[in-house]
């Protein structure tokens, strides 16, 4: 009986971890975030809800296609919490992605978020790469009106292999999802990561990352 209760305790337990693992659901009909507000909280306080208005949850502006005039060729334009403030505790946000003939989004990371997209035009090469040991990289090319998924946390990217411009829209699971761009990171951090850890890490000379390093 004793062991039944205990395995009953621990399965309660880990369902209750998992449940934590995520942004958790709101207590209430809303919560606007106020970026007035000096109190600091795991995530954005709320405004009061009788100060909350239509605008608190409207966002335009996706109509409009990205600056891709960069040396990767795409423009992201995010709708977080930070631009749409109604998104607070809803555990949501989208972003419109415009890619230039050949143009790339880099291989990046979001920590908090899974990420699901939308071709609404062009042609793309996406793709992810799974956790160690065995770092499998996954990829597929997709047409107007695919829908790829990417999994929370694994670095992905997406790249234009059509001649002409390429817009995707992709949902996040997270109200600010974060991202981490694998290059910025380790090549560009600030202070900047020794470079004979670099060069051990990638296995090159030391003048190659300082190279790398000087680029970002």
């Amino acid at each position: 009986m004793s062991n039944k209760l205990f395995l009953l305790s621990f399965v309660a337990l880990t369902f209750s971890y998992l449940a934590l693992a995520h942004e958790p659901s709101p207590l209430q009909d809303f919560c606007v975030a106020d970026p007035n507000s000096s109190v600091k909280v795991n995530g954005v306080t709320c405004k009061n809800p009788m100060q909350v208005q239509a605008k608190d949850f409207f966002f335009s502006g996706l109509h409009l296609m990205g600056n891709t005039s960069n040396q990767l060729g795409s423009k992201v334009t995010p709708v977080f919490v930070t631009q749409l403030p109604g998104l607070n505790t809803m555990g949501i946000s989208m972003v419109r992605i415009d890619y230039a003939p050949w143009g790339l989004n880099p291989p990046h990371t979001h920590p908090r978020a899974t990420e699901i997209l939308t071709v609404l035009e062009g042609t793309l090469q996406v793709g992810f790469v799974t956790s160690n040991p065995d770092n499998r990289f996954i990829t597929k090319v997709l047409q107007k009106g695919d829908v790829f998924v990417f999994p929370v946390g694994l670095v992905h990217f997406q790249r234009n292999v059509g001649n002409g411009y390429a817009v995707v829209i992709a949902a996040l699971s997270s109200q600010n999802p974060g991202a981490i761009t694998i290059g910025n990171a380790v090549f560009g951090a600030n202070p900047a990561i020794p470079g004979d850890i670099l060069a051990k890490a990638f296995q090159v000379d030391k003048n190659v990352v300082d190279q790398l390093q000087a680029k970002f």
